[in-house]
Parts: C-alpha cells; structure tokens; sequence
C-alpha cells in the first residue's frame, strides 16, 4: 500500500507536466482552443482580427474626440463671421442622418444574409447600403458647396475652421467606407463567404455601425446645439 502510494504521486507529476500526457481511455487529451500564448498555443486568427480592429476603432474615436473638443472651444470664434444658426440647415442634415441610420439598417442586415450564407441578399443589402451611403455624401457636398457660395468657407473663421475639420473628416471616412464595400461585394462574388472574407464583413460592419454613432455626435452637437 505504501509503495503504490507514491507511484501514483509520481505518475500524476508526469501527466502535469506533458501536456500529451494519455487519459483514461488512453487517447491524448486534445488541447483547447488558443485564446492566447501559453499552453492552448497561439490565438486564433478571428480572435486577432477582431481585437486588432477595435484597437483601430478606439483610435479612430479618440482622434474624432480631439476634433469635438477643438469644436467645443471654437464653436464661438466666429470673428464676426455666420454662425452655426444662420449657416445650419437642419431639414437637409435630419434627410443626411435618415440616410446614414438606414444605411446602417441595411448594413446589419447583410451580415445576418452572410451568417445565413445567402449570397443575393447579401450582395443586395450592400447594394442597398452603398446607395445611402453615396446619398449621404451628396447631400453633404451640396452643403459645403452652399456654404463656400455664402462665403463660409474654413478660412473665414475659426468656427468654421473646426467645423469644416469635423464633418469632413467623417465624409472622409464614409467615402473610404463606400470604397471598402465595393471591395467586399467584388470579393463576396468571387470567393463567396470563406472564413477570411467572412471576418472582413465583420470589421466593415463594425466600421460602418461606428460612423453612424459618430454621426448621431455630429448631428447632436454641431447640428442640433448650432442651430438652436
């Protein structure tokens, strides 16, 4: 009884350290899934992507942050140019919002067509999101056309400096949206919904959810506040 004591001590200090050490029914015991380095070995490659791309995203927000604050203090600096309430449309920024929030709808939707592997209704979503993002950039160069005709142009003030920085610099944003979904519907058509194109569906939605609440931000405290 004392001599099996200990070798069963021992046989357990193995198995403790090998890793491939045999179970019960004598088959290797299948290591987890890596959910980082260590003993399940390295993450998988859609655990990487998607935290790789909410680090992108955080950064991207922090940087619009910077945008809102240098608006906050300039919004007064008007140097006896217009104001947000004598420039600001707010029916054509309410049609720009209404564009963008349903883009964003359809956007959701062609990711659940894609986990459904439907590849028409996915292709047909983008479409349909493509087509209100385009809108919204339409109706949002017609702005700023307007306002250089009025001589409101990011030279005239401050105010407008911000401005200007603000708002265009998420028309920029959608427009490199607008180009990454064409790429994926291209890429959807001809390799159809392998697990790499998949995860890219994934990081453009999160992108584009993204700029809608950065534009629900922009709509709130330049538009709304501006104007009132």
């Amino acid at each position: 009884m004392t001599a099996e004591f200990p070798a069963s001590l021992e046989a357990s200090r193995r198995r403790l350290q090998d890793p491939h050490a045999l179970g019960r029914g004598g088959h290797a015991r299948r290591p987890a899934v890596g959910l980082g380095h260590g003993d399940t070995g390295p993450a998988a490659k859609r655990i990487l992507v998607g935290y790789g791309f909410w680090i992108f995203l955080l950064s991207d927000i922090v940087m619009f942050s910077g945008f809102f604050a240098a608006y906050a203090v300039l919004q007064g600096a008007t140097a006896g140019g217009p104001s947000g309430r004598q420039l600001f449309d707010t029916r054509r920024v309410a049609f720009e919002t209404a564009f963008l929030l349903a883009s964003s709808f359809t956007c959701g939707l062609s990711f659940v067509a894609a986990g459904a592997r439907r590849q028409l209704w996915t292709q047909v979503f983008l479409l349909v999101t493509g087509f209100l993002g385009a809108g919204f950039l339409a109706l949002e160069l017609s702005e700023f056309i307007g306002l250089a005709a009025r001589g409101a142009t990011p030279q005239r003030s401050a105010f407008l400096s911000a401005f200007f920085a603000l708002v265009g610099c998420h028309g920029l944003h959608v427009t490199a949206g607008l180009l990454w979904l064409g790429t994926m519907m291209a890429q959807v058509f001809v390799k159809g919904f392998q697990p790499t194109v998949f995860h890219r569906l994934l990081c453009f939605n999160l992108f584009w959810h993204a700029l809608d609440i950065i534009w629900v931000a922009i709509f709130t405290v330049v538009y709304l506040m501006g104007a009132g």
